[in-house]
């Protein structure tokens, strides 16, 4: 790859200054962080995820890899791939803490950092160039700096977009199979005049936005890689998979990528859910799994100063088909009783006849918490059972209207009078930890049963129930 990216042509007018952007991406991140703060664990198969027989991997060092083991893959398959490995539960807040380290290190770079979970990131430092030299001289610095300051590898792609940036930053990663482990180039560098070339013998689902379906379509008229789909005809693309998917595509393939590296970008959600050990059938058993999520979600909703409109309750049965069930409220709420009141009433909505694999909340449509509000809640009508992704289906046929309305006033009530007591709570907790005050449900033998960020956030641990 040409190692350097800038305007292209002569004679006329100066060409417009192309963006440079980077997509910085960490080796194996939570792996890599366990073995970081474990040295003896350098140069082993290491996996982090869930251990127990429904957990599923979340990380793996490369000399796991070299055994075909994958990131989502279960830990039953993983562990057959590699009887050797070194099985990890993981520890979500070690690494949102090297995380953030990683991005006051991004900063000192360029401001325009759009971070992509705790592990990637788009970095523009069009800006930065007369300053700290041209793409490819500050992608190997980034690296440099993780390495020292963080005791980490990363993997850089230097584009002018962000698809391509983020396409070469996986080219740029080490190689594992089964003769072993390859260190990648590190950083890979694509000049405009190279798109092309780089773009077109890539495999379709490369492309974001084409998953199963979408590639089925395409193959089905002989389109396998992203060079063929350059070469179709935009609108024999729109005719295939609709106007909006078409064109998007299409000038995706083209490598034509305007969308900006948009710094802070805000979350969209914010909720927890759990695999559990068991298929759960037990509807008051549910529930207090439902709170324990209910009272973390809204915990961290108001601590960044947020209030939510929508509450999405999510099932995975034990046949591992999926529904969810959201409603969006007339104002937002920040409050566990009041959240929890909706959340109840959408997972009461839900058949669990078939039992229940992994049970989730999340929290959306966000605005500022704090404000005056007044609730108006509307839980009208049936709505469909659903398969993967339904939504909307608030309630059906064996829930009364009239139960859903006491509900809805119910809500508002606490929304209204719980202002201080969350208040008081969240100091409690500020100063002397999550588990020392907490719903009634959720008092067991043990004390308050807190759910805190990460747990089971891979599998349910084998021991606990």
């Amino acid at each position: 790859m040409v190692e350097g990216i800038g305007p292209t042509g002569s004679g006329g007018p100066p060409a417009r200054r192309e963006a440079t952007i980077l997509h910085v991406d960490m080796d194996a991140f939570f792996a890599s962080v366990e073995v970081l703060d474990e040295p003896s664990l350098a140069g082993r198969p290491v996996i982090v995820g869930g251990p127990g027989g429904r957990g599923v991997v979340a990380a793996c060092t490369y000399e796991a890899r070299r055994y075909g083991v994958r990131s989502a893959m279960p830990s039953t398959v993983a562990r057959r791939l590699c009887p050797d490995a070194v099985f990890l539960p993981g520890r979500f807040q070690r690494y949102q803490e090297v995380s953030g380290r990683l991005h006051e290190l991004f900063d000192r770079v360029t401001p325009l950092v759009e971070g992509i979970g705790l592990d990637e990131a788009f970095l523009d430092v069009t800006g930065a160039l007369r300053l700290l030299g041209d793409g490819p001289t500050i992608a190997r610095d980034v690296r440099a700096q993780v390495q020292r300051e963080l005791g980490l590898a990363c993997s850089v792609g230097v584009a002018r977009s962000k698809l391509i940036a983020k396409l070469a930053s996986k080219q740029a990663k080490p190689r594992a199979d089964r003769s072993g482990v390859r260190p990648g180039p590190g950083v890979v560098v694509v000049a405009p005049s190279e798109e092309e070339a780089f773009l077109g013998p890539l495999p379709l689902r490369s492309l974001w936005g084409i998953g199963p379906v979408t590639a089925r379509k395409l193959e089905s008229v002989g389109v396998r890689t992203v060079g063929d789909l350059s070469a179709l005809p935009e609108d024999t693309t729109v005719r295939l998979l609709g106007r909006a998917n078409g064109s998007h595509l299409s000038a995706l393939a083209r490598g034509h990528d305007e969308r900006p590296v948009v710094p802070d970008r805000e979350a969209k959600s914010i909720g927890h859910e759990e695999t559990f050990p068991v298929d759960l059938w037990d509807v008051d058993e549910l529930r207090r799994h439902l709170a324990r999520m209910v009272d973390a979600t809204t915990t961290h909703l108001r601590k960044a100063g947020l209030a939510a409109r929508t509450v999405t309750v999510k099932v995975r049965f034990g046949d591992f088909t999926m529904v969810t069930r959201s409603h969006t409220l007339g104002l937002p709420i920040d409050a566990a009783p009041a959240a929890g009141l909706v959340a109840s009433a959408l997972l009461d909505s839900v058949d669990l006849a078939r039992g229940v694999r992994l049970l989730g909340v999340s929290l959306s449509g966000f605005g500022d918490g704090g404000a005056g509000i007044q609730l108006s809640l509307s839980l009208d009508g049936p709505g469909p059972e659903g398969g993967e992704g339904a939504t909307g289906g608030e309630v059906d046929g064996r829930t009364g209207r009239s139960d859903l309305d006491g509900a809805a006033e119910e809500a508002e009530r606490l929304q209204r009078s719980w202002g201080e007591v969350t208040s008081a709570v969240d100091a409690i907790r500020e100063r002397f930890g999550g588990a020392v005050v907490g719903p009634a449900s959720l008092v067991g033998p043990d004390g308050i049963r807190v759910r805190r960020r990460g747990d089971a956030q891979w599998g349910p641990d084998p021991g606990n129930r």
